[in-house]
């Protein structure tokens, strides 16, 4: 009798494709590196640092248009050899949570964090003059923010917070730990000494005031905040339409294994673009000109009539990186991680 693994074992089976993402340092160009060899088959739960698990997407689409050309040799012009063309890669999908990384990177440049404003502020749709930053004092880590005990009683339980730095009238990508925003000239920004902490990604809710600290429910994204930091309360996220900086990530998509093995895509640096032209027909039954309309950047998922939740659509160009064990330009790493006891072909 044969003792050969079953052949079924070698077929992925998932439901949900869960997506990870991690700084890229836009100066250096730098990425964050998924090593499937170093972390494998990792709880999806708690993913190695600095990945950030922004939970369960949706719609999930790979393109690939990169070309490949034929070397042709001799009097027929027969095909020689083949050669790679120029590299197009680029995905589509869809954050089915709201969160200040998922709402920036499905909008691709500067996403903002409206701090709280005094009440005489003028009007401004991305946030008005905001109340007094307080010092944050050495000491301080990721998850705990102290203030002393003078300053923590503006703050309570349930607070979202920013923590960084004054801005300087410096130049160049501003933001602790995750490149925010890109400064050319400080007029620009009205040389705003509070403009760092509202684009920065180290953002957090308060989950417990101490006597002299704010206790964070989640560590900062971009780290401990630096020496001379402050800290503000923020009331809501925006992002934008347009703009000229553009969102640079590492990213790491897992099918997770329902049965058979566990696959991942790994994209060293992920920049943002526009979505390919998708089209649903507005009416079946029709084939008239104009019967069909562009699909919308939030995506309404129907729950129970007249209750739906809002996707947030994303699209991604896949830029190169070049691997350090053959020195061959790539943009994306697909492993697989076998079921056990699997055939291995």
């Amino acid at each position: 009798m044969s003792t050969a693994p079953l052949r079924s074992a070698m077929v992925p089976v998932t439901r949900r494709i869960r997506a990870y993402f991690a700084p890229f340092n836009p100066v250096t160009q730098t990425p964050t590196l998924f090593d499937p060899g170093k972390y494998g088959m990792f709880s999806l739960s708690a993913p190695p640092a600095p990945w950030v698990d922004l939970g369960w997407i949706d719609s999930f689409e790979r393109y690939c248009d990169t070309s490949t050309q034929p070397l042709r040799s001799g009097p027929p012009g027969a095909p020689a050899a083949m050669s790679r063309g120029y590299l197009d890669v680029r995905i589509e999908f869809e954050f089915r949570e709201w969160g200040k990384l998922q709402m920036a990177l499905a909008c691709g440049s500067e996403h903002m964090n409206v701090l709280a404003s005094v009440p005489t502020a003028n009007a401004q749709p991305s946030g008005g003059t905001p109340l007094p930053s307080v010092a944050v004092l050495a000491g301080s880590t990721a998850s705990n923010i102290i203030v002393g005990a003078g300053s923590v009683g503006g703050f309570s339980a349930g607070n979202i917070v920013a923590v960084d730095d004054d801005y300087q009238q410096q130049v160049g990508y501003v933001g602790t730990g995750i490149a925010a925003a890109y400064v050319s000239n400080p007029a620009d920004v009205n040389r705003d000494a509070n403009y760092i902490r509202r684009v920065t990604f180290n953002v957090a809710r308060v989950a417990q005031v101490t006597a002299t600290s704010l206790l964070l429910a989640q560590p900062l994204l971009g780290g401990a905040p630096p020496a001379g930091a402050a800290v503000q309360q923020v009331v809501a996220f925006v992002d934008r339409e347009g703009g000229s900086f553009f969102q640079n990530w590492s990213a790491l998509f897992v099918a997770e294994e329902e049965s058979g093995g566990r696959v991942c895509f790994h994209y060293p640096w992920l920049s943002p673009t526009t979505a390919l032209p998708r089209y649903v027909k507005i009416n079946e039954s029709s084939t008239a000109a104009g019967s069909s309309k562009p699909l919308q950047r939030e995506e309404e998922v129907e729950i129970l009539k007249p209750i739906s939740s809002l996707a947030l659509r994303a699209a991604f160009q896949a830029m190169p990186h070049v691997d350090e064990n053959d020195g061959q330009t790539v943009v994306c790493y697909r492993s697989y991680f076998p079921a056990s006891m699997a055939a291995v072909y």
